[in-house]
């Protein structure tokens, strides 16, 4: 994880987005509003601060939603194409967006929220935040798939990360990633000569698909709320 400390100078989006007072975006809505100071002084678009300065906000941060919602198989996560339908058109959630994806032939939790700064901190790797899987694949498992899965696998000019994987059948196992290449438990599959027919996600970080149904939903709150934004860092 990157502990480096802020550099200053500053921008002053950049500076309220750090101290988590709002997203870059709704930083430069708010000083265009004139509900920042800097040193006393009404702050302006582009503005800069140091360490030293004195910085005032005049406005309430934002009350953000969390929602664990379970994809559908069939459904894209966003920008469909033709016929396609997405979560956006299905969900019964308005003005939320999903973080990261799940390919149209994958199920599974997939996070919900209004909160645009979690976005790195959860998909970005460097981060190496958990995500687990229940895969089913064509053929009986070989002996050897645990070993190879779990030591990293050839997908393509990449080696992916060391992992934990669990068989759970003679066609099944999960898996925990702390990273997600596009098509990537599909393509270790396929490298180690098997094909995954059914891939579900189960579980990011400490928060768990549990009993949702197909295209269901339940509010990230309470102590699980302020478990998952504290592994983030908010």
């Amino acid at each position: 994880m990157d502990t480096e400390k802020p550099k200053y100078p500053m921008r002053i989006n950049k500076y309220l987005a750090a101290k988590q007072y709002c997203t870059r975006r709704e930083a430069d809505e708010v000083i265009k509003k004139g509900k920042v100071f800097i040193n006393g002084k009404l702050a302006k678009l582009g503005d800069k601060v140091s360490e030293k300065d004195v910085v005032d906000v005049k406005f309430r941060a934002k009350k953000y939603r969390y929602f664990a919602y379970h994809k559908a198989r069939g459904i894209i996560t966003h920008s469909p194409q033709g016929e396609e339908q997405d979560i956006a058109m299905v969900s019964p959630i308005k003005d939320v967006f999903p973080i990261g994806r799940l390919d149209k032939d994958s199920y599974g939790l997939i996070i919900l929220t209004d909160d645009g700064r979690i976005t790195d901190k959860l998909l970005n790797p460097d981060y190496a935040h958990e995500k687990e899987y229940r895969v089913t694949t064509a053929v009986k498992l070989r002996p050897s798939f645990k070993e190879h899965m779990e030591k990293g696998v050839d997908i393509g000019g990449y080696k992916t990360k060391k992992c934990r994987v669990e068989v759970i059948g003679e066609r099944m196992f999960t898996i925990v990633l702390t990273e997600g290449k596009k098509h990537q438990i599909r393509r270790m599959c396929a490298a180690l000569h098997n094909d995954a027919i059914e891939l579900v996600r189960t579980r990011i970080m400490n928060i768990r698909l549990g009993n949702l149904p197909a295209g269901g939903h339940r509010a990230i709150e309470g102590a699980e709320l302020a478990t998952f934004l504290k592994s983030l860092g908010f």
